[in-house]
């Protein structure tokens, strides 16, 4: 029961991380291959606080956040500003992540590659249930606000949206700014989860399933990334009896969500009672009979 709590523990986390994600790459349309690099600094900044300083959690946390923030506007101000948009921007991204992490192992207060032993076990699956929830929530609402549909308008159409007056470096430093801090949540969660953290854990491999996630579950979708980084997670735990086999299993769904569901699983659909009820045999008819179809 206690792996089974942690497993979900973990998936709550991504699901944070992976919201935050969908609302930069899924809504506004810029691929991100370094988000891994803004949960690194959510997580050493909480844990550098909890641990040296006894900063309360919540606090802790709560500085993650606007430290992530704050690095993604130093990042996003130039790259943005130049328009970087495609395969250079993510590049940019990549190697920007790759930077934060060779600055960690060799920071002293990081401990280097050593890692942070110790750290206080403050995120239990209640702690992070509730964050995951509020996350999902306020992205919710971001999307729905006048922002979230600047965002999705520069997605479909850049041009086209700045002629229609939206100003497109505002648009996506914002998105990049909350993308940024829902991955500083994480992270401090997640190192006060495992209680000890080093820079192998965020490389480029965790940004990418990150990204994979958002594109698998669909880029216009918000429950469909959720969806998603569930299965990842979920699917290789399930199978790791079948050792290397479970990598085989989770490449397989990839390529089987990319050829019969190229939007992906969700498309630009949310997930919905209704469509439940329309994919549960036995259940279909009586949905057809309500609705007089």
């Amino acid at each position: 029961m206690q792996y089974i709590l942690g497993v979900l523990s973990v998936i709550g986390i991504e699901i944070i991380a992976t919201v935050g994600l969908s609302v930069f790459t899924g809504f506004t349309g810029l691929f991100s291959l370094g988000h891994a690099a803004f949960m690194a600094i959510g997580a050493y900044t909480a844990a550098i606080l909890t641990y040296f300083y006894n900063v309360p959690f919540l606090f802790a946390l709560l500085a993650g956040m606007l430290m992530s923030a704050a690095v993604s506007m130093i990042i996003g101000f130039p790259t943005l500003r130049a328009k970087l948009r495609g395969d250079y921007f993510a590049i940019a991204t990549l190697g920007f992540g790759e930077a934060v992490r060779v600055i960690l192992e060799n920071l002293s207060i990081t401990q280097g590659a050593r890692g942070l032993p110790g750290i206080s076990h403050y995120t239990t699956l209640p702690v992070v249930m509730v964050f995951s929830l509020l996350v999902v929530w306020m992205t919710r609402n971001f999307i729905w606000s006048k922002y979230g549909r600047n965002a999705i308008a520069v997605r479909e159409d850049a041009v086209a949206s700045e002629m229609a007056g939206i100003d497109l470096f505002k648009v996506r430093m914002i998105s990049l700014i909350y993308s940024a801090a829902c991955g500083g949540l994480a992270g401090g969660l997640f190192a006060h989860y495992l209680n000890y953290i080093q820079p192998a854990m965020f490389t480029s491999v965790l940004s990418t399933q990150l990204t994979a996630a958002v594109v698998a579950g669909g880029m216009g979708s918000l429950t469909g990334p959720i969806i998603a980084i569930s299965l990842f997670i979920a699917v290789p735990e399930v199978l790791r009896v079948a050792n290397m086999w479970r990598l085989v299993v989770y490449g397989l769904i990839l390529v089987l969500i990319m050829i019969y569901r190229p939007s992906g699983i969700m498309g630009y659909h949310e997930f919905s009672f209704e469509i439940l009820k329309k994919i549960i045999p036995g259940r279909a008819a009586g949905y057809a009979g309500k609705r007089g179809i």
